[in-house]
């Protein structure tokens, strides 16, 4: 992918906004999740309440890396998640300590994903970490799975949406358990 399309999202997530961006099989809407004030607005924008936590997606897993307490796996369990990315696979895993509630809301683990979207593994990869990344809906109603029709749903609260295509999966990816493989979330 051309890096300089890229740039007018990395510019907004470097200030941070939130953005909107194509996903393995909707439009997502995301932002730095370092940054709490943009995390903030992120779920004000969804009327999403903190309590549910979030998803993180990545280019790779070392991104997550410094999110998840990986010591916390039972033995073996890191394998069967890694064998699954990248992929529309996410992961619900222990959280470092640190990790903040914007993210892990009132869990102790954190929702993950490598993603095998090539523009949103090049987001993350020229952004240097991961990124929030939560459907690109009002809590309640079908997400976006188009550009224009995320324009038009909430663009005007969006800094910036990349033009882009979802790899057009039906639904949203699995939500697994890390520590027992349980299915929390059906594809």
């Amino acid at each position: 992918m051309n890096p300089q399309l890229l740039q007018p999202a990395l510019e907004q997530l470097r200030q941070g906004g939130v953005i909107g961006y194509a996903t393995e099989a909707v439009f997502g809407l995301g932002c730095d999740p370092d940054n709490g004030e943009a995390v903030k607005r992120l779920l004000e924008i969804k009327q999403r309440p903190i309590e549910k936590g979030l998803v993180l997606i990545a280019a790779d897993f070392s991104q997550l890396v410094p999110y998840l307490d990986l010591a916390a796996l039972p033995e073996g369990r890191l394998e069967v998640i890694l064998a699954s990315w990248p992929g529309p696979f996410t992961w619900v895993i222990p959280a470092r300590p640190e990790v903040p509630v914007w993210l892990k809301g009132r869990f102790n683990s954190l929702a993950v994903r490598v993603t095998a979207h090539s523009q949103v593994h090049d987001l993350c990869l020229a952004f240097g970490k991961p990124l929030v990344s939560s459907s690109a809906n009002k809590t309640g109603e079908p997400p976006a799975r188009s550009a224009s029709q995320l324009a038009q749903q909430m663009g005007a609260e969006l800094d910036y949406v990349l033009p882009g295509q979802t790899d057009g999966l039906a639904n949203p990816s699995l939500i697994r358990d890390g520590c027992t493989g349980a299915v929390l979330r059906p594809a």
